[in-house]
């Protein structure tokens, strides 16, 4: 069996709004916790209290990626800044 090439190039990665996209994210999954914790019993009963806690470590986990991304997009804006200025 022949071994797989690309016949073109791979595309530029595409950047959109980053923060914001993240930031809904969390925000849903957070969200999504708090709304399901007035349920906590049923769930208990069901044995699906994981999916509360899910939603929890979703909205964490976003907090993180939040964090990172505004760090990313500043370094970015950083490294574009004397590009900008010699052209």
């Amino acid at each position: 069996m022949a071994k797989w090439t690309p016949q073109h190039e791979a595309p530029e990665p595409l950047e959109g709004p980053v923060v914001p996209t993240i930031t809904g994210g969390t925000i849903i999954w957070f969200v999504l916790f708090l709304a399901q914790l007035p349920f906590y019993g049923w769930y208990s009963d069901h044995g699906h209290t994981w999916w509360i806690w899910t939603c929890l470590a979703g909205g964490g986990l976003g907090l993180i990626g939040v964090y990172y991304v505004k760090r990313r997009d500043a370094a970015i804006k950083r490294a574009e800044a004397p590009r900008a200025v010699t052209e």
